[in-house]
């Protein structure tokens, strides 16, 4: 497939060299065989090329394990390393493979059947367990180096430590750090040198940096072991220090959006969506590969404060759908290279074909998920589907909720708080989730609950409750009476995810999108009766919300009266296969419903 590409000036072949922690010493870089120059040039030049991927969420083939069939959007994007490895190659073949380098920005191990597989089904911490499909995907393709994302730490440090040991080359985190010392936890950076026919190799640092909300969503996994400081400070103190050891390039992949923002508000001093504030307060930083954020971004170009120079920022989308393309040229002057001219794009991964060497690679390992999640667990009464979720009070909602319930209700058994009412919180994770009626197989139960999410129950008043359910109505987008309502642009206000949108069982309400946010719940009742503010409940709520994702008010700080370690999902596919047959009229209640000036929306 032919590939827009620019003339090279220079050529040469790339090897690597790392660092170990901080406070180690910086192994010497060993240089490759020399390439080849454009000798008719009076000046010294040479370019190069890096990749970079992120958000790959565990897609390693082409594959939707929750349809069971190919990869399809509305978009029709395509997903996976082996379309990733297909592009690569052409790159390489393209610039020279000794030209280029290929980096990620994290959130590798964690978002599909295939990584959950692995990680509990199958782990690959057991004694001789298997390992990590996108470890051997990612080694078999060729990669130099990848940042760590915060999903790298859902299912605990020993598995991320695991996965690192099955890797090739390093995991970068700069901003990761052992709670006691404060010093590296992983790798910060590495240093690769490209070598020019021209003397002096260029020598390209990758600095890693992960984002600090690990410490809010992960709490459970990270506290006491590990702190996440800024990406702006941490950058601070490492760019320089990677001009001083002689790069001639700085490249930070960064688990962090660009958009200044954090979700989690107030409850760290660190900037979520950090990306844009690196690129405009620390000088020496030549291009930044963004992830976190889920967005195309093929290239921005972002102005140092300090320096005036201008710093190259591209974020390729997510699951392997892009392939960013940063392209540097290089000049030799005064004894040193120097960047003349940076910029990127994006390679789109549905041009390219499956590269049969990394599917083969790993046939056997999605074999055994494919029968996984096509297991039989239970069967459905009548057909559900979270398609209408989002704005609409729906049974198949209503069944994370009651099984929530049920859980946590079983757990107070007995105990100080068994008398007190159970409400639930849940969200439409997914708009295509569907559980069919007749058989129910675990992947219709698991496509329910996407994430690792644990569930919790913690102690709430009624007023605080009415809080969080005025919180939780921003989702919508305010309309007015009489004004036409299109569901595909009622929600998402304010760029709020569906995952930040909690409906609440166990209490009636209205939410009257045509009022302003914090003054939408109307009517809002319990057992009948007028909400008591003063009277206290106990809150079904997973792990990620109760930590303070989403920064919904009063959950974060409320008292704790149980946890569970075993993801909301597998309680899900456990009830289904206790309770054999799933009957949504034993669980379905219209709780709430939006309206306008009190009449009903739907």
């Amino acid at each position: 497939m032919p590939l827009d590409r620019r003339k090279f000036l220079g050529r040469s072949a790339a090897t690597g060299a790392g660092m170990a922690l901080a406070g180690s010493a910086v192994a010497p870089a060993a240089a490759a065989g020399p390439g080849r120059a454009d000798s008719a040039s009076a000046e010294k030049r040479y370019s190069f090329t890096v990749m970079g991927t992120t958000d790959l969420h565990g897609n390693a083939v082409n594959w939707d394990y929750f349809t069971d069939r190919e990869f399809d959007d509305k978009n029709h994007n395509d997903v996976g390393l082996a379309k990733i490895s297909t592009l690569v190659d052409q790159v390489r073949r393209d610039r020279g493979r000794g030209n280029t380098l290929l980096i990620d920005a994290g959130d590798t191990i964690q978002g599909t059947q295939l990584a959950y597989y692995y990680a509990r089904v199958d782990p690959i911490t057991a004694e001789r367990g298997p390992v990590h499909p996108m470890a051997k995907a990612m080694n078999a393709i060729g990669y130099d180096a990848a940042a760590l994302g915060n999903h790298e730490f859902n299912y605990g440090i020993e598995l991320l430590r695991k996965f690192q040991e099955q890797c090739h080359f390093p995991l970068v985190a700069a901003n990761a750090l052992h709670a006691k010392s404060q010093r590296p936890a992983f790798q910060p950076f590495v240093i690769k040198r490209l070598r020019t026919l021209h003397g002096r190799d260029v020598r390209v640092a990758v600095l890693g940096l992960t984002n600090p909300g690990i410490a809010v969503w992960d709490k459970a996994n990270v506290q006491g072991k590990m702190t996440f400081p800024g990406l702006e400070e941490q950058a601070a103190v490492w760019v320089p220090k990677l001009r001083s050891m002689g790069a001639d390039v700085v490249i930070v992949s960064a688990h962090s959006g660009t958009s200044g923002t954090s979700s989690y508000g107030d409850q760290l001093p660190y900037v979520e969506n950090a990306a844009v504030n690196v690129a405009e307060q620390v000088p020496g930083i030549d291009a930044i590969l963004v992830g976190h954020a889920h967005v195309e971004i093929p290239e921005r170009r972002v102005l140092n404060k300090e320096s005036g120079r201008e710093v190259v920022l591209s974020e390729p989308l997510m699951w392997g759908e892009r392939l960013t393309v940063f392209d540097f040229d290089l000049v030799w002057s005064k004894g040193r290279w120097t960047v003349e001219r940076a910029a990127s794009s994006l390679l789109n991964s549905n041009t390219a074909e499956e590269d049969p060497r990394i599917t083969g690679l790993l046939a056997e390992q999605h074999r055994k998920v494919v029968a996984y999640v096509n297991q039989v667990i239970g069967t459905c009464t009548d057909a559900m589907s979270t398609e209408e979720g989002p704005y609409k009070d729906v049974p198949i909602i209503d069944l994370i909720n009651h099984v929530q319930t049920e859980t946590v209700r079983a757990a107070l058994a007995g105990g100080e708080y068994a008398e007190l009412p159970v409400l639930s919180q849940a969200s439409c994770f997914s708009r295509t989730a569907k559980i069919p009626a007749g058989d129910v197989t675990l992947k219709d139960a698991a496509g329910l609950y996407p994430f690792e999410n644990t569930l919790e129950a913690r102690l709430l008043t009624g007023a605080q409750l009415r809080e969080y359910l005025e919180f939780s109505a921003k989702y919508y987008v305010r309309t007015a009476p009489g004004a036409p309502v299109d569901p595909a642009k009622l929600t998402n206000a304010d760029n709020t995810p569906d995952y930040n949108y909690d409906a609440v069982s166990g209490l009636k309400y209205d939410v009257d999108i045509a009022q302003p946010t914090g003054s939408r719940i109307k009517n809002l009742t319990f057992d009948g009766q007028p909400l008591d503010d003063k009277a206290q409940f106990v809150f079904a709520v997973n792990n990620y919300r109760a930590s303070g994702g989403g920064n919904f008010p009063h959950v974060a700080k409320a008292k704790q009266l149980w946890a569970n370690s075993e993801e909301i999902r597998n309680t899900i596919i456990t009830w289904v296969k206790e309770k054999k047959t799933i009957d949504p009229g034993q669980f379905a209640s219209a709780d709430w419903q939006l309206t306008r000036d009190g009449k009903p929306v739907f």
